[in-house]
């Protein structure tokens, strides 16, 4: 049982589980029926994905201050009520079910998914190694 932070889009890993979308719009021009099919997502969860205004830091972070600045604000948002009980959640369930939880972007290391892995780490989530 563990969770397995994945690149949506990606051929799913034997034994993944459920795959969760934690981004802030579903994929374009794919049709609603196809997003699991085609490897996107089961469910949309977008929840623990960055604001809109924080997604644009991310993406437009060059420097190395300009990426902890986005860390920062995500993991300000990630800190109200309502995400860090999603985080818990996800955490205790990680001890109980395969789930995956992902994102587009192409490197962890310039995503939000590499920070989600880090909080929910810090909760205690069982989480698959890399490349499993």
């Amino acid at each position: 049982m563990a969770i397995r932070v994945v690149r949506l889009g990606s051929p799913r890993a034997a034994q993944e589980g459920l795959r969760l979308g934690t981004v802030r719009r579903p994929p374009r021009g794919v049709p609603k029926a196809e997003f699991a099919r085609q490897d996107w997502y089961d469910l949309w969860y977008p929840n623990l994905a960055p604001s809109v205004e924080t997604m644009k830091l991310g993406q437009q972070a060059g420097t190395p201050a300009e990426w902890a600045a986005f860390t920062r604000k995500y993991r300000a948002e990630m800190a109200t009520p309502e995400n860090s009980h999603s985080i818990a959640l996800l955490a205790a369930l990680s001890h109980q079910t395969s789930f995956s939880v992902g994102c587009y972007c192409e490197h962890e290391s310039h995503c939000h998914r590499s920070v989600l892995r880090e909080l929910l780490a810090a909760q205690g989530a069982h989480i698959a190694p890399e490349g499993t």
